[in-house]
């Protein structure tokens, strides 16, 4: 069996391990969690889609229902929670059709301006800071918390708070005591936020999800309701704070690459979704189960067991993407990947993402065309993280 790096020190090269050994691969997780890591494009794809696996551990992980997952367990809130992310069959449909109309078209799409709005800002700032500058902590760090925070609704007050309590959720390098003290502060936050909005309701996503979840068709628990703000405000900043630190540093090292874009060769577009190809914001995604036995062909997944999704790994699958599936390349004919996932959990925010990051990066390139990294990027450090692709800082001149 494979342990997973929890230090997450080398993503990509793990994940040609795994995708070298089998469809899928049994691997150890933090605390001697078993799991099936599923490294393959296509394989993947066709277990997203599968309605023999489920997200539900009540229902269908046999560990879970055995209690044999500790209670300290680092990961736990990754399970624990319930929400859309946990959910599975009638009771996802449930849960998602609650939260749905928060990302319509229309809704995205009325955000734009006020997001060119912060980008521009960010940078003014940036400038008084540089011309020495780490690009993540101070842009791609900031913008993602600033739209998800008005989205929904987070007094200006709280956002520190909140930002120390979301990465710590992707920290795969804490102990017990670490994730369980971690997990306390999340419940008390997100407990405070609906609190405050059902005594003061706004026009943000939490009072709508709230008001929502008092439907008679489709309720939502105190709980449930908290566990939902949990899972899209994490997701809706981890991701995208990821995605445009890596697609800055793909650019900044593939001068070729952002000569296409400069010249209008290629768009802001397919800078981002080549990143999310080649650099997976969230390279592995805990945890799905099998409902029954799966035959993959070369391997079985008993019924009850986990499963976890290695995006990272497909996104450089050479059966896919052929003997370039390592390279940056904006040229590139097959764009696919399953970064925000695929079929019925794919992620209901990932077209706001997009905007953010081709919004950002334009921004970033025009006002400072003579941006460069400050060290070679062979030099820059990876998250510890095993759940979160991007680097501890990004050490940049302005130029």
């Amino acid at each position: 069996m494979h342990v997973l790096d929890v230090d997450g020190t080398d993503i990509q090269g793990e994940g040609a391990r795994l995708r070298d050994t089998g469809s899928a691969v049994p691997v150890g997780l933090p605390g001697g969690v078993r799991a099936w890591a599923v490294p393959r494009m296509e394989t993947l794809k066709a277990l997203l889609l599968d309605p023999r696996v489920s997200k539900d551990p009540e229902l269908h992980w046999a560990a879970w229902r055995a209690g044999e997952i500790a209670a300290d367990w680092p990961l736990r809130i990754w399970v624990s929670v319930r929400n859309m992310f946990t959910a599975y069959g009638k009771d996802h449909q449930r849960f998602r059709s609650l939260v749905a109309s928060g990302f319509t078209a229309r809704r995205t799409a009325e955000l734009r301006p006020w997001i060119e709005r912060v980008t521009e800002g960010l940078l003014d700032e940036l400038a008084a800071h540089g011309p020495a500058v780490d690009l993540r902590a101070l842009y791609a760090y900031r913008l993602p918390v600033e739209v998800i925070c008005q989205l929904f609704g987070v007094a200006r007050e709280k956002r520190d708070d909140l930002r120390l309590v979301v990465d710590s959720v992707f920290d795969t390098t804490r102990s017990p005591a670490e994730a369980a003290a971690s997990a306390e502060d999340m419940y008390r936050i997100f407990t405070e936020l609906a609190a405050d909005k059902r005594s003061h309701p706004g026009d943000d996503l939490t009072t709508a999800i709230i008001q929502a979840s008092s439907d008679r068709y489709a309720p939502l628990t105190d709980a449930e309701v908290v566990d939902t703000l949990i899972l899209l405000l994490t997701a809706g900043h981890e991701t995208t704070v990821n995605l445009i630190d890596q697609a800055v540093t793909a650019l900044l090292t593939h001068p070729d690459q952002l000569a296409l874009v400069l010249g209008g060769q290629r768009s802001w577009a397919d800078v981002v979704e080549e990143t999310l190809r080649w650099q997976a914001p969230v390279p592995y995604l805990p945890l799905r189960y099998a409902v029954e036995d799966i035959d993959l062909g070369d391997v079985v997944i008993p019924r009850g067991e986990a499963i976890l999704a290695a995006y990272a790994a497909a996104g450089r699958d050479a059966a896919v993407f052929g003997s370039t599936a390592d390279d940056f390349d904006l040229a590139r004919d097959i764009k696919q990947h399953v970064s925000f996932g695929h079929g019925v959990h794919h992620c209901l925010g990932a077209p706001l993402a997009r905007m953010e990051a081709t919004i950002a990066l334009e921004a970033l390139f025009t006002r400072y065309p003579g941006l460069h990294l400050a060290v070679p990027g062979d030099e820059l450090l990876p998250m510890r993280s095993f759940l979160s692709n991007g680097h501890r800082e990004l050490p940049a001149l302005l130029g």
